[in-house]
């Protein structure tokens, strides 16, 4: 059997699974996952904690060096570090989620955690999951996953994961929100939502969560195997 750990990246539009999966075929395989999502989160976090405005491109720029931003893979989730503190679960925050996309759209922060996501792949054997792996963090992976679904499947998944949780919304209003970060992430300048053209799309619209994970499995095997 070839043995030989491939990198892989997965794109996809926000509340496609790509973490919750991403995490499932790490284990699987044994391969390291990169939550970049997560990455983008933790500045949000530290820009809003700093009381830096959104807004203000060059005053988030001007924070980053001070960050000091790391992962620390475990079993469960890659955990968050901002200058040492655990900030895992806070970076799941509603008012994350609303400004997280405007955050990733600046070019200082994208350049910033780029490069902390090659050197972290550069070894092999892991699973990146974000909006511009394919095109501008791993270009040259073994194996480029595409993973979306309908915006109405993806505020239905998102809607079942809040329900009695402080973050708890409406379908209409998570279906609004999942309609406005699509349109953001596909127009912003830096580094925009793209399914490259040697990605492999997965619709995983009528695919539940452990048929979702087998059929990517079977993409990783199969690109293994003509390695």
């Amino acid at each position: 059997m070839n043995t030989k750990k491939i990198a892989i990246a997965i794109d996809g539009p926000a509340g496609a699974g790509k973490s919750s999966i991403s995490k499932v075929v790490a284990n699987e395989l044994g391969y390291l996952y990169i939550d970049t999502g997560a990455m983008y989160r933790g500045v949000t976090w530290a820009v809003l904690d700093s009381h830096i405005d959104v807004n203000d491109q060059e005053a988030v720029e001007a924070l980053l060096p001070s960050l000091n931003l790391t992962l620390e893979p475990t079993a469960a989730a890659c955990k968050v570090f901002v200058k040492g503190k655990d900030v895992t679960s806070l970076i799941r925050q509603q008012q994350i989620n609303e400004n997280v996309s405007k955050i990733a759209s600046y070019k200082g922060v994208r350049q910033y955690l780029v490069e902390r996501q090659q050197a972290m792949a550069a070894v092999g054997g892991v699973i990146l999951d974000g909006r511009d792996i394919g095109s501008v963090v791993l270009p040259d992976a073994e194996l480029k996953i595409y993973l979306t679904a309908s915006v109405d499947a993806r505020a239905k998944r998102r809607w079942l994961e809040v329900q009695g949780t402080p973050n708890e919304q409406t379908l209409d209003e998570i279906k609004k929100n999942v309609e406005s970060r699509d349109e953001m992430d596909k127009n912003r300048e830096e580094s925009p939502l793209v399914c490259v053209d040697d990605a492999v799309v997965v619709d995983s619209s009528d695919m539940d969560f452990d048929e979702t994970v087998s059929y990517m499995l079977k993409l990783i095997q199969e690109t293994i195997n003509h390695e």
